[in-house]
């Protein structure tokens, strides 16, 4: 039978602390009883010999130092794994909030996930179409990659993220299974009615399986909130070979809430007052991406994070950025322009893509065509430097060219309507016109016989 503990020894913020347990382990859930007879849960977050420290999901207020009981599960978090959670919406701690009801559950899991042997793993390849031309073209998200956003408060990465969800899918001849697990920590009302809306409007819900934590919800939940996600995609990916897309956001609020709950606990604060093991538990996230070589299916990461002051080098960024295989950046300036997605096309990139696409994959010139326009794209820069120091109209008449291809390429690729869905075909042709107004000249990153084949003299005719 299990032991019951009666009173509380301190109480601080989220915290309680009790002492004299015996056989308590870490990350253990405890069920704390109030005075009147209801029951919050907590977990084990310290033990200091038989000095146990307890986090009480719902909050501490109305908790008594004198009349609360504490029970100890045996357990860790678990979260209940059906096939029927696809189309179904759940709280951050993984509580359905759909009225559909409970799950009728298969098996129970630890939200912390198994430790996964490094060899069994399998290098990612193939691609996951998004229907976003910059992204599919340029940075493409390869199955098993772990490929974050980078955007800024006020962008439009809510916008983008219900995009992917709704367009991004597999090969149509694979006959494969994929779905998305959607996971939205420390979002306002209105932004989590704006997701749930979106998906039910479009038809894609029932591909979905989502999350969604809120700004007053407790930060405990906060906490939970992907690892419950991840732990859904792992089920559904290695034990029903289902491919499957995770996108958790704003991982900017999820690491604020490892902040404040460090803080709480007295620890040392490093880098803009984030705990040192920050990069550490931001791994223990992203690592449990990837594909591994006994399930067919595949677990694929966008996480999406907000950058303070759209500052690159802030530790939540600049960590994701050491851990992930790549990024896609938003630009304010584009935004401001009314380009839509405002990708900044020269600091983002996709690690994986090279073994991910071309002949097989996607298309025999892919690799050519992402090459010739990040190259074009540079000069464009150099043009548009060039340009404000002696006046455009001083420019040669290549500078020029590149000034006008600039223009179009954002114009014209990288932005695109919130509901057009592209296919790979019509992207990379698109970027074949798009090249195809340089002089041939200046395409120097592509053979003669891939010029021969796709460079269209009268392409300028069809962007004027």
């Amino acid at each position: 039978m299990a032991l019951q503990y009666v009173g509380l020894n301190e109480i601080n913020g989220p915290l309680v602390v009790l002492d004299n347990v015996t056989n308590a382990f870490y990350d253990e859930v405890v069920e704390i009883r109030l005075e009147n007879g209801t029951s919050r849960m907590g977990r084990v977050v310290e033990i200091t010999g038989r000095r146990v420290v307890l986090q009480v999901f719902e909050g501490t207020k109305g908790l008594s130092l004198e009349n609360t009981r504490t029970r100890f599960t045996g357990h860790p978090m678990e979260m209940p794994l059906s096939g029927d959670l696809l189309g179904r919406v759940f709280s951050g701690a993984g509580k359905p909030i759909d009225a559909l009801g409970e799950i009728y559950a298969e098996k129970s899991a630890d939200i912390n996930g198994k430790p996964l042997n490094p060899v069994s793993r399998e290098y990612p390849r193939n691609y996951i179409r998004t229907g976003i031309s910059a992204i599919d073209a340029l940075m493409t998200l390869i199955r098993g990659q772990k490929l974050p956003i980078f955007s800024g408060s006020g962008l439009s990465h809510n916008k983008l993220a219900v995009q992917i969800v709704r367009q991004a899918q597999i090969s149509e001849d694979s006959g494969e299974d994929f779905a998305i697990v959607f996971a939205a920590m420390g979002v306002k009302n209105d932004v989590a009615d704006y997701f749930r809306k979106s998906f039910e409007e479009s038809g894609v819900l029932q591909k979905v399986v989502m999350f969604l934590n809120l700004s007053n919800d407790p930060i405990i939940e906060r906490i939970l909130t992907p690892r419950c996600a991840l732990t859904v995609a792992e089920y559904l990916a290695y034990e029903k070979n289902m491919h499957i897309l995770v996108i958790l956001t704003d991982m900017t609020s999820y690491a604020e809430a490892v902040r404040e709950f460090s803080s709480s606990k007295g620890e040392i604060p490093g880098r803009k007052g984030f705990p040192g093991y920050l990069y550490s538990d931001l791994a223990s996230i992203y690592e449990r991406a990837g594909i591994i070589n006994t399930a067919k299916g595949s677990v694929t990461q966008i996480p999406i994070l907000t950058m303070p002051n759209d500052d690159i080098t802030h530790p939540v960024p600049d960590l994701t950025g050491y851990i992930t295989e790549g990024q896609i950046v938003l630009d304010r300036n584009l935004d401001q322009t009314g380009v839509y997605p405002s990708i900044s096309i020269l600091p983002s990139l996709s690690r994986l893509m090279k073994d991910g696409i071309g002949e097989g994959y996607t298309r025999i010139d892919h690799n050519d065509v992402s090459n010739q326009l990040f190259a074009s794209y540079a000069k464009v820069q150099d043009a548009r430097a060039l340009a404000q120091v002696i006046g455009e109209d001083e420019l040669s008449p290549t500078d020029k060219a590149f000034m006008k291809f600039g223009l179009l390429f954002e114009q014209h690729f990288v932005a695109q309507r919130p509901d057009e869905n592209r296919t790979i075909e019509e992207t990379l042709d698109l970027g074949w016109s798009l090249l195809s107004t340089l002089p041939r000249e200046s395409l120097d990153r592509v053979n003669e016989q891939m010029l021969n084949e796709h460079y269209d003299e009268n392409a300028a005719e069809k962007f004027s």
